[in-house]
């Protein structure tokens, strides 16, 4: 019986799912930056390939014209996240907080999100998937938390009310 529990409880930790892995050949065509100039903003921003194979995020926040985020996104076709339990994301930062989101639905007006710090190094951040807020504009909505039922898009974030220049290494995001 011991030995059975032991088992499963192996085959839980060995399920996982990547969502997306980059290296020096990743197609990186269909991540798509949405800066604060959507809503008069000027921040800048920018996703490209390192020479070592990872996805950088960076730019510049800028808090003019009521600005003051840049973000990036990467839509696909629905993943079944019901055997999960959370998000895994292997990020280089700059010191800087960011903002991991989710979409369950593409077309849905609200992200889940989650707010994490970085420490310059290289780190492996775990985000429960009930941890993830939804989300508008920057106001927390009165409604669930995100229930690990499917995925559409990710993304991440900068907007800490205050103008800075930024820049994120992403390696993989994983489902745990």
């Amino acid at each position: 019986m011991i030995k059975l529990a032991l088992l499963s409880i192996s085959l839980l930790l060995m399920n996982s799912f990547t969502i997306i892995e980059f290296s020096k050949n990743s197609d990186i065509s269909n991540w798509n930056i949405v800066d604060d100039i959507v809503m008069g903003g000027k921040s800048s921003s920018e996703f490209e390939l390192s020479e070592k194979g990872s996805g950088i995020f960076k730019g510049s926040v800028s808090l003019e014209n009521n600005g003051g985020f840049s973000s990036v996104q990467h839509r696909f076709k629905n993943i079944d996240s019901n055997a999960f339990l959370k998000f895994v994301i292997h990020i280089k930062g700059d010191g800087k907080r960011y903002q991991f989101r989710i979409k369950a639905n593409a077309n849905d007006y609200y992200s889940y999100i989650f707010n994490f710090p970085t420490t310059g190094d290289w780190q492996i951040v775990e985000i429960p998937f009930g941890k993830m807020s939804p989300s508008f504009r920057g106001t927390i909505l009165n409604q669930s938390n995100f229930s690990g039922e499917k995925i559409q898009e990710i993304g991440f974030l900068i907007g800490n009310k205050k103008a800075e220049d930024f820049k994120l290494e992403i390696k993989k995001i994983e489902l745990l």
